[in-house]
């Protein structure tokens, strides 16, 4: 097993459990599901419905949930190489409206 994974290339993770620093990535994906308002209360019916609502979580992750990380854009936004036309329109409002209200900056 351990000769295949390295083959594949992934990084044999020996972090110890509940321990954030070990996997603070994973550990906060798994906040992100568990604190998200669609997390099941109760405990999913079968593998399937399992399935299904992980397979949700995934879309919304990387395709609507704006990363505070990355500036808030999504993942996929980033992935694709389009964050940084959206972030220079952001700019150019946010300069844009400092000039149109400038009372509202302590410059």
């Amino acid at each position: 097993m351990k000769a295949k994974l390295e083959q594949l290339g992934i990084i044999i993770s020996y972090s110890r459990p509940a321990v954030s620093n070990d996997n603070a990535f994973s550990e906060s994906l798994f906040g992100s599901m568990k604190t998200r308002k669609q997390y099941p209360r109760q405990e999913f019916k079968d593998i399937e419905e399992t399935r299904e609502w992980v397979l949700s979580f995934v879309y919304w992750y990387n395709n609507e949930h704006r990363h505070s990380g990355i500036k808030y854009v999504t993942p996929a936004q980033r992935h694709q190489g389009i964050d940084g036309n959206i972030l220079a329109k952001r700019k150019e409002v946010y300069r844009v409206a400092k000039l149109t209200f400038p009372e509202r900056w302590n410059t």
